[in-house]
């Protein structure tokens, strides 16, 4: 049964001149999560922003607050993150020496707990961790960067992932997130997306666009896949 899908703008693309408002605008848009990019320009090429800007934000929002870390080492700001604000932390299985470890840290923080797969990671990574994870984040992209191109081969591992996930009978989220927009999402949905996390998508227009750009997105009809292989 195919779950509602949500939408979970990225505040890559967000005014930061203008953090605290557009925040408030998407969430009185209609928007599920705010997605939180998190870089350190070291585990990728790029320097976004820490646990200060996190708890500036929070009290502009009621919805969840999605920080992807896309940091390493990552163990020693998971605290802080979390003390900060974050109700999702989500990090790279490459990002720290023990990711199960990992995990257990984020849980024990009574934080939902995700991992984050880059292109070339197999998904495979996930499968002793199914029992302990709440999200599986998909990137479609290589994460450092907002504005590049959908991955096609993505489409196959959200079908590889959706499977385990159906097969292991836990409620697991799969998001997907890099080059979203109303041509991509639909087959990232049929794929088994369930979560898309977009950012020019949502922010394009200024807050006056920015519920019809959520609703476009939620509702565009799902495109059947013609193939698709597990792995």
């Amino acid at each position: 049964m195919q779950r509602p899908v949500r939408i979970a703008p990225s505040i890559l693309s967000a005014d930061f001149a203008n953090l605290g408002q557009e925040v408030r605008a998407m969430t009185a848009a209609g928007a599920d999560y705010i997605h939180v990019d998190v870089m350190d320009g070291h585990f990728v090429p790029n320097i976004t922003i820490g646990p200060a800007v996190v708890a500036a934000l929070r009290p502009h929002s009621t919805l969840p607050f999605d920080v992807h870390l896309m940091i390493a080492p990552v163990d020693p700001f998971i605290a802080e993150f979390a003390a900060a604000g974050a109700d999702i932390i989500t990090i790279h299985p490459e990002a720290g020496h023990h990711l199960h470890r990992s995990v257990q840290h984020i849980k024990g923080l009574g934080k939902k707990a995700g991992i984050a797969i880059n292109p070339a990671t197999p998904v495979s990574v996930v499968d002793h961790l199914l029992g302990d994870i709440d999200l599986i984040l998909v990137m479609s992209v290589n994460p450092g960067f907002g504005g590049q191109d959908f991955i096609p081969a993505t489409l196959d591992k959200l079908t590889a992932l959706r499977q385990r996930i159906d097969a292991s009978g836990r409620t697991i989220d799969l998001e997907v997130d890099g080059g979203i927009n109303e041509a991509t999402g639909p087959q990232a949905v049929a794929a088994g997306a369930d979560i898309l996390a977009a950012g020019s998508a949502c922010f394009r227009g200024g807050p006056s666009a920015y519920a019809d750009n959520i609703q476009r997105l939620r509702d565009t009809p799902t495109v059947v896949r013609s193939s698709a292989s597990g792995g």
